[in-house]
């Protein structure tokens, strides 16, 4: 069994539960293995050798352990996998809803012009985290307002997420999940966005949103991050036009 890199308590947790199931042993990662990222690659290390690999696709510093996690699975079940194979796999890696650019469809068009629009299915205060984390990075290389597109299933924890963007979302819409009677409803979302203390509206859909910002918005263009849900993120993909293959 794989473990990321956790804290000491989720550690012990999950040492606790594989040796009463006998799930053992534990490849923890920053015990028996490591991964890094130095002058743009990434470093990975374990007990079988050291790999340096181009840093993956993916954007967002979160992914180095991801990748981390994933190499040190396959070296942990036995695959002979060489390391021209790894590179591949690091240059071609996708993943649909992951910090994922929209740069083209119905959606794009939708947005005020020049635009740079970001898609995550993050739904969780870790994943919100993560997501504020990398909007950070963005805007130290790239200043620019930052504005949400948000929809969540009543399930999730709306404040826990929201709370990572405070101080760094210009405003929050907050909009419904087509199709789904789980979905927390648009005003009570901006509710508990507003709760978390960002700014918060409440519109009727994606298309909405962008519109309302679009014939509201001045200065220079906005980064837009539509997150909170896959659901939501495949949703937006369909009406981009844009669907993973």
């Amino acid at each position: 069994m794989v473990l990321a890199p956790n804290p000491d308590s989720v550690i012990a947790v999950v040492e606790r539960v594989a040796a009463k199931i006998g799930a053992g042993p534990l490849m923890i990662g920053g015990q028996d293995w490591t991964a890094f990222e130095e002058h743009g690659r990434l470093v990975f290390q374990d007990v079988d050798g050291l790999l340096d690999l181009p840093r993956p696709r993916l954007p967002g510093g979160h992914q180095i352990a991801n990748a981390g996690t994933a190499i040190a699975a396959i070296r942990a079940a036995g695959f002979h996998v060489g390391h021209d194979a790894f590179e591949r796999g690091m240059e071609r890696v996708e993943w649909p809803a992951r910090l994922q650019r929209l740069t083209a469809g119905a959606i794009v068009d939708a947005a005020p012009e020049g635009s740079e629009i970001w898609l995550d299915g993050g739904h969780n205060p870790g994943a919100g985290e993560v997501i504020a984390s990398a909007m950070a990075d963005f805007e130290e290389r790239v200043a620019r307002p930052l504005v949400l597109v948000a929809g969540m299933l009543a399930t999730k924890d709306p404040v826990g997420f929201f709370e990572a963007f405070s101080g760094l979302a210009r405003r929050v819409y907050t909009v419904p999940i087509r199709g789904s009677d789980g979905a927390r409803e648009p005003q009570a979302l901006a509710a508990e966005a507003r709760g978390a203390g960002v700014t918060a509206m409440a519109t009727t859909s994606v298309a909405a949103a962008l519109s309302h910002l679009r014939g509201t918005w001045s200065g220079p263009p906005p980064r837009i991050l539509i997150c909170g849900s896959l659901y939501l993120a495949g949703e937006v993909l369909a009406d981009n036009g844009t669907p993973p293959a």
